[in-house]
């Protein structure tokens, strides 16, 4: 299922659900603004979801209403979680799905750290 990278948050979605407890994750990373997990269908050797702990939609929502301090807190936590799992040296891809047309498939904005081996080129 996709969705808007622009509709109403879903409560029920999985990444909330995640956030409040109810279901179990294997977690990386935590801090007052950001949860990180590993995927619990890897793309790749490492690949983690990194969340905003805030409900927004996809990265088109979060880009327009999150404060700065949430955004760097994103960034900062992304680059701390790729060292912290020894992908600096090897390289790794991050990425985020925002809407329909991207295949965005959980309507909570995340991103996906992969690495841990070469990946195919990136279409483009």
């Amino acid at each position: 299922m996709s969705v808007s990278g622009t509709g109403t948050y879903e409560p029920g979605n999985i990444f909330a659900r995640i956030l409040r407890g109810e279901i179990p994750c294997n977690k990386v990373f935590e801090n007052d603004y950001v949860f990180a997990f590993h995927d619990i269908s890897p793309k790749a050797p490492v690949h983690v979801l990194i969340i905003p702990k805030k409900p927004y939609v996809s990265f088109i929502d979060f880009s327009k209403t999150a404060s700065a301090e949430e955004i760097a807190a994103i960034m900062q936590a992304t680059g701390h979680i790729a060292a912290s799992l020894d992908l600096e040296e090897g390289g790794y891809r991050v990425i985020t799905n925002a809407g329909h047309n991207a295949g965005q498939e959980v309507p909570h904005f995340h991103l996906h750290l992969m690495g841990g081996k070469a990946l195919p080129a990136f279409p483009g």
